[in-house]
């Protein structure tokens, strides 16, 4: 595939890219912090979440080693599927924090400062990482693919920490759940 050196393309992007990087934290965290009154807690959402985590994990990395035996369809429709993966975990960590209350971790001595790393790591990648995927996606659609990898050196060990942290978190913070 010829790479189209044109940034013009990727340029009408960059309102999204910016507009979606900072509004879908502050919609998060607002969103984090309204209760819904009188609703059953989403209490089985949890695992389901860190499945789609893992299953997020599982899915990039087949699109990397989709992308090195050049099969460029199949990587496509990895990351593609890696976005929506992406988005029905925000969606259901959402609803999840809607409905229920924040579970503490428990634990104690040094496993609660490993799991707050873990934790702060975490969030704090999966903010950052929101415009690198989408930097990344934008290169791919206008096809500048020079570009678009050398961001997806980035974005790639970003979102797959994010995506196997997030499991982790969830395994050490499960035994809290009530």
């Amino acid at each position: 595939m010829n790479s189209v050196q044109n940034p013009s393309e990727e340029k009408k992007y960059n309102k999204w890219i910016v507009l979606l990087s900072v509004a879908i934290p502050i919609v998060v965290a607002i969103l984090f912090m309204v209760k819904i009154p009188n609703v059953e807690p989403l209490s089985f959402l949890p695992p389901i979440y860190a499945g789609v985590n893992a299953l997020t994990a599982l899915v990039l990395i087949s699109a990397l080693i989709a992308v090195k035996n050049r099969k460029l369809k199949l990587h496509e429709n990895l990351m593609k599927f890696a976005i929506m993966l992406s988005v029905a975990f925000l969606a259901m960590y959402v609803a999840y924090h809607m409905t229920s209350e924040s579970t503490k971790f428990g634990g104690e001595g040094a496993i609660s400062y490993v799991y707050f790393f873990i934790l702060i790591t975490h969030i704090l990648l999966s903010i950052i990482v929101i415009p690198f995927v989408l930097i990344t996606y934008v290169r791919a659609i206008t096809k500048n693919f020079e570009r678009h990898k050398k961001i997806a050196r980035i974005t790639f060990p970003i979102w797959l920490y994010v995506a196997i942290t997030g499991v982790v978190v969830y395994v050490m913070i499960s035994p809290y759940y009530v």
